[in-house]
């Protein structure tokens, strides 16, 4: 019996599978069988190499063949068992060595030709294989992907042929170059390109210093989905974890592509037509929905009121635990998803909810239906609640007005303040809660009564009172202030729920 090693991921978490092949006489002509809880992908790999041993020149011998997937409890899913089955068979026909060949984790799909074609799933299957002590062999568009994961025991062959030539010893494969990110990729937007909107651009300073969600709300044409496309110009960097981690989520999603790992914080706009499944993740292998293709990054969404309200309850969970799961009828999985909620919305339908001259009939009814579609819970566990004015002539045309900051300048204030937030509770600000939040965010006694009056008169929940606290403890770290003054906290409860804001419905 041959036995080979490949893998499969439940979530982010791996699951080595044993890939047995063993040929059995008896038989008038050839027998394939595929055994182990395999899908309807895995089972279809039989009929691809068939077509790949006669493109080699090779058949079947009139024997039984049977494959084994072990364990045999865990579903099988994918084509990436291809590879794996076709050493296994050739290391049986005497044509490959399975004593090399077992010193591998093997994935890949192959054609019928013999080409071995891409595959997800390759840059956490190869940083399995280093943490194991394990080579990697992949397919040849993805070795630049595989070599990320930091060691050099990597094959990367295009062709089944160029397999069997390396381990002959008549081709010998090259380790793969980790191919570097294209800086011309790099966005060009800047916030200098905003007019206007000091305050709106205020309140995404601090979002980002203190990775908090923001919702703005404002008329069409002010500028809202503009400010939100500019917030990673303005990020911190991403740590080295951050990057392998994001870019091990988008290798199982398939949306890596093998080119190189995501070194930008993600920016995932989201349209308000899309269904619970895609964002939270799911199908019948379970992949990453968008809430954790924005990990480490921003999750946008436009149109607020638009989006089903049972696809948006998705966020609760997620915003609080930094995480999700995804439960399916086979397999549970759970992915990473802390990410940055910026939320946009127009007042009302029409959106001009306080112009006379342009607001429908209808108002203000109108607009409080179309607010109540986002349920309290939700607006709730987001900090920062800003009204975006539309902006003048004048601001257009920077006339009588200072040069706009732009996004370097911006930056550096807020990686200062998010240096301070590591240095002294290890996560961002918005992280905080309970007793860790007591420590970072103390305030004196005249504060602390001030605070209270204003979350009895607003009727704060708990979970708002400590949102103030936590954008209070950002603007003092913007500040450079080891403490919060009356200033932050009264700044702080300017960002209050749409309800009590400009637009909102008395």
């Amino acid at each position: 019996m041959i036995s080979l090693n490949s893998i499969i991921f439940n979530g982010m978490d791996a699951t080595p599978i044993d890939v047995q092949v063993q040929l059995s006489t008896g038989l008038a002509k050839p027998e394939f069988n595929i055994i182990g809880l395999a899908d309807r992908a895995v089972k279809e790999s039989a009929e691809r190499i068939r077509n790949v041993l006669s493109a080699l020149n090779l058949s079947l011998p009139p024997k039984r063949l049977t494959v084994n997937l072990s364990p045999a409890d865990v579903e099988k899913t994918g084509s990436h068992f291809d590879l794996p089955i076709l050493c296994g068979i050739l290391c049986a026909l005497g044509i490959l060595p399975e004593s090399e060949l077992s010193k591998y984790i093997i994935i890949g799909e192959v054609g019928l030709n013999g080409a071995i074609v891409k595959t997800d799933g390759v840059l956490p299957a190869s940083v399995w294989a280093n943490a194991h002590g394990l080579g990697i062999i992949c397919p040849g568009d993805q070795g630049p992907e595989a070599r990320w994961a930091g060691h050099t025991n990597i094959l990367a062959p295009f062709h089944a042929l160029e397999l069997i030539n390396h381990f002959k010893g008549t081709q010998i494969l090259p380790v793969p170059t980790a191919t570097m990110p294209n800086e011309t990729e790099k966005s060009t937007i800047d916030m200098a390109e905003v007019h206007g909107q000091s305050a709106a651009k205020r309140a995404l300073e601090i979002a980002a210093a203190g990775g908090h969600a923001m919702l703005m709300v404002g008329p069409p044409g002010s500028g809202k989905t503009m400010l939100a496309s500019r917030l990673p110009t303005i990020l911190p960097e991403m740590t080295a974890d951050e990057i392998l981690e994001t870019s091990i989520i988008y290798s199982i999603a398939g949306q890596l592509n093998g080119k190189s790992l995501i070194t930008t914080r993600p920016f995932r706009s989201v349209h308000h037509t899309s269904s619970a499944v895609s964002l939270a993740g799911g199908g019948a292998d379970a992949r990453p929905g968008e809430i954790s293709l924005a990990h480490n990054g921003v999750l946008f969404l436009d149109e607020l009121p638009e989006f089903n309200r049972t696809t948006l309850e998705i966020l609760r969970q997620p915003m609080e635990a930094g995480k999700i799961m995804v439960a399916r009828a086979r397999r549970t999985a759970t992915y990473p998803a802390r990410f940055q909620l910026i939320a946009a919305m127009n007042p009302c339908p029409c959106g001009h909810l306080g112009n006379a001259a342009l607001s429908c009939s209808r108002a203000p009814r109108c607009a409080e239906a179309y607010q109540n579609k986002i349920s309290g819970p939700l607006l709730d566990r987001i900090d920062l609640h800003v009204d975006v004015d539309p902006v003048n002539p004048w601001e257009m045309n920077n006339i009588d007005t200072t040069p706009a900051e732009t996004s370097a300048q911006i930056r550096a204030r807020v990686v200062a303040a998010r240096n301070r937030q590591i240095a002294r509770q290890g996560v961002p600000n918005a992280q905080l809660d309970g007793a860790a939040l007591d420590a970072a965010a103390p305030l004196s006694n005249e504060l602390t009564e001030f605070l209270n009056n204003a979350a009895e008169k607003m009727g704060m929940s708990a979970r708002g009172y400590n949102r103030i606290k936590r954008i209070a403890r950002t603007i003092a770290d913007l500040r450079g202030s080891e403490n919060i003054e009356m200033p932050d906290i009264a700044e702080a409860l300017s960002y209050r729920p749409i309800n009590r804001g400009k637009y909102g419905v008395k």
